[in-house]
């Protein structure tokens, strides 16, 4: 059933992206990919981002809460959930946010694996043509069905500007205490680690997903804080209107 309701769909698009949008690159075809799944998907990011900026800036308040009741823990949730109310938000909306995201990544994971050979084309829909053949060179000259470490090095220094660029901005709304402040500086550090580990035994097709995916995500963050920060300027101005609230 996963099978048929994801891998299927992004694997047939993958193949028109290679008929007629790429031309016949492989490579080009996995960022075009890419990039359609992050556009689909932008809704959902912004909530995550908007979830954690509310939560990062509620931290005043709930250290005062902690501090005032921490003799009194049903008072201390009571003052909680009713913080979390007046803000519009709850402390798991970024977590689901991520786990929704999950299933359509772990798809992708699974096409890039499988790589596109004679038996998985046989997951085409009847009006999608097969290609004759497949080229897996990307822009002529780089096979993306192999590993290599060019893409390597270009995803590790992406995922590091990626994560430096979130614990940056982590630590300038909330500071180092900020919800997960911590675990955000932690990951500038540990995600470039696992690229450079996992990627190398991997076909580079799962690289230049990688690497897209995390370069992309640069300019969508930027995108979606530039909106959160203009918005925000907005109600700064409207009487009787909050300057931040999250979403359910």
């Amino acid at each position: 059933m996963f099978h048929t309701i994801l891998i299927q769909p992004l694997f047939n698009l993958l193949i028109v992206f290679y008929n007629y949008v790429t031309f016949g690159d492989l490579g080009l075809a996995i960022i075009a990919l890419t990039i359609a799944i992050r556009l689909v998907l932008y809704p959902i990011f912004y909530k995550g981002i908007k979830s954690q900026m509310v939560m990062q800036r509620m931290q005043p308040e709930m250290k005062r809460i902690q501090q005032e009741h921490k003799q009194d823990k049903q008072k201390q949730a009571q003052q909680m959930m009713a913080l979390y109310k007046e803000h519009q938000t709850n402390p798991f909306s970024s977590i689901f946010y991520t786990l929704i995201q999950l299933p359509i990544l772990f798809a992708v994971y699974r096409i890039f694996l499988t790589g596109v050979t004679v038996e998985s084309l046989k997951d085409l829909y009847s009006f999608i043509p097969a290609p004759e053949s497949i080229n897996s060179l990307f822009l002529g000259v780089l096979d993306v069905s192999h590993p290599s470490w060019i893409i390597v090095i270009i995803a590790t220094i992406a995922n590091f500007l990626q994560s430096h660029m979130l614990a940056k901005q982590a630590a300038a709304r909330g500071g180092a205490n900020a919800p997960g402040g911590a675990a955000t500086k932690y990951m500038a550090y540990l995600a470039p680690i696992l690229t450079l580990v996992i990627l190398p035994k991997l076909a580079a097709a799962i690289g230049l997903y990688w690497t897209t995916t995390a370069i992309f995500s640069i300019f969508q963050q930027y995108s979606i804080n530039k909106q959160i920060s203009r918005r925000e300027s907005d109600n700064v101005n409207v009487p009787n209107k909050r300057i931040v609230s999250g979403s359910h």
